[in-house]
């Protein structure tokens, strides 16, 4: 039904001097998606208020509502051009009065989990990029065919939603940033098999694609009328660095049926996990850090153990964010499991004595589109050290990429084997009494597969070689900082 539209709507960006890519597209219809969502939400509640016989008051006023500036109607319900802006006006209208306005409702909002301070959050980061005023007209005309009505339509907005944004994935690098492929990212949550009233965090969310399948997870356990407002209000967790995919996550959460997501645009790793409380921490933690980015002195200043690799830094912030019986699912790249680095030792240290990895699922090259690295996930518990470790060896048989994703039946006999932690082929489990006390080298060596699995790629051990020479970097120009 609006996979049409959709489609006319990347058109008419496609052709726009300010639209360059499938980001922009993204972006660009997202906030207009907002602020069409956002007037459906407010009449329905206008309605329920009415039936209750209680006053509504609307967030926006008259001036700024969709109906007025965007879609003015006529007595039959049919657009008023007579009264539609179009062109410069249209232009004029959005970018001097209608975004300055709704950036200022943070500054007005009484809290950051209030719908009103996510509207300033969105209008405050993003701009629109859309330079005619004749195509903005055309591209509202088509957003307010779209209706967020019954949950049949909110469904397949979603998945329409997803599809733009796995688009955005197939980008390039910087889209890929935004997207986990759906399968894995539902074989992490079935093993971690989250409760109603735990809370699930994801600080390095992106598009809240782990928090949105989260949702989807437990939605069908949501049998007693309180369970629908825990998964509403005080369930899904997130943080995210990012504008645009700030702004994306927020709706794509509003698309799967969450009305005032909990998710802050901040930077993650800003904050001193030293300052972490008990009440800050989580029962639930399902990540994708970026891999490859390099933080600042600053931010490592932040961590006991200080590296310059993005990735092990988050990897510090979710062991000390989980609560003790906690339970963690986290994609990274494979060379953390054997690097040999000051940082990468004693995070694996930290990590198997202060949790059980009791689960490491080896992920195929291909798994990320455009990624360029492997990856393994980490399964662990916080609370107990680790004894055994499972390793698992993704094999779909094929080779994986954009025709080939991978798909929910390649994960069927790794999520039958870790309910038992069973030995196969591709399956084993390792001692960590026998692990080098030196180096805790976790190493995916299949004892079945012979040197098969050892081998590294080109780029692995280019990027290896690249972290190391960044941490010679950093410790030449410590010493030259002492003499």
């Amino acid at each position: 039904m609006f996979e049409q539209t959709f489609k006319n709507i990347d058109d008419i960006l496609h052709k726009d001097a300010g639209c360059t890519s499938e980001l922009d597209y993204t972006e660009q219809s997202s906030w207009l998606l907002f602020l069409k969502y956002l007037d459906a939400l407010e009449h329905d509640k206008a309605s329920e208020a009415e039936l209750e016989g209680k006053p509504y008051h609307f967030i926006l006023p008259e001036d700024f509502r969709w109906n007025n500036w965007a879609a003015p109607k006529t007595a039959d319900g049919k657009l008023d051009h007579n009264a539609a802006m179009t062109g410069d006006d249209l232009l004029d209208f959005v970018d001097a009065r209608l975004f300055p306005y709704l950036a200022g409702f943070k500054q007005r909002a009484s809290g950051p989990n209030t719908i009103e301070y996510k509207i300033g959050e969105i209008f405050g980061e993003i701009k629109n990029k859309i330079q005619s005023g004749y195509n903005l007209r055309d591209v509202i005309d088509r957003i307010d065919e779209l209706r967020f009505g019954s949950q049949a339509e909110k469904h397949e907005l979603s998945h329409l939603y997803e599809a733009k944004i796995k688009n955005m994935g197939n980008a390039g690098r910087n889209g890929g940033e935004y997207y986990t492929p759906r399968p894995l990212i539902r074989a992490m949550i079935k093993v971690l098999d989250p409760k109603i009233g735990e809370r699930i965090y994801d600080g390095a969310c992106g598009s809240a694609g782990f928090l949105c399948e989260a949702f989807d997870y437990l939605l069908p356990k949501a049998t007693k009328s309180d369970d629908l407002k825990t998964l509403q209000t005080r369930t899904f967790y997130g943080k995210e660095k990012k504008s645009l995919a700030y702004v994306i996550a927020i709706m794509n959460m509003i698309l799967h049926g969450i009305e005032a997501p909990n998710v802050i645009h901040a930077n993650t790793l800003g904050e001193n996990i030293n300052d972490i409380q008990e009440k800050d921490r989580y029962e639930v933690i399902l990540a994708n850090p970026p891999f490859g980015g390099k933080e600042r002195k600053e931010v490592q200043q932040n961590f006991p153990i200080k590296t310059g690799e993005t990735a092990f830094l988050f990897l510090q912030h979710f062991i000390k964010s989980l609560k003790a019986g906690g339970r963690a699912a986290i994609v990274i790249k494979n060379t953390f499991l054997s690097n040999t680095d000051n940082a990468s030792t004693s995070i694996r240290k930290l990590l198997l004595e202060s949790c059980n990895l009791h689960t490491v699922l080896d992920c195929p090259g291909g798994t990320f589109q455009g990624a360029g690295v492997k990856t393994v996930v980490l399964f662990f518990e916080k609370g107990e050290p680790t004894r055994k470790v499972w390793y698992y060896q993704l094999n779909p048989g094929r080779n994986m990429g954009k025709t080939n994703p991978l798909n929910d039946g390649d994960l069927t006999d790794f999520l039958e084997r870790q309910k038992s932690f069973a030995d196969s082929e591709l399956s084993w489990s390792v001692d960590v009494a026998g692990l080098d006390a030196a180096s805790f080298d976790l190493s995916v060596k299949n004892p079945k597969g012979g040197n098969e699995v050892v081998m590294r790629s080109p780029q692995e051990i280019l990027d290896e070689i690249a972290a190391l020479d960044a941490e010679s970097a950093e410790v030449l120009a410590t010493i030259r900082g002492l003499l």
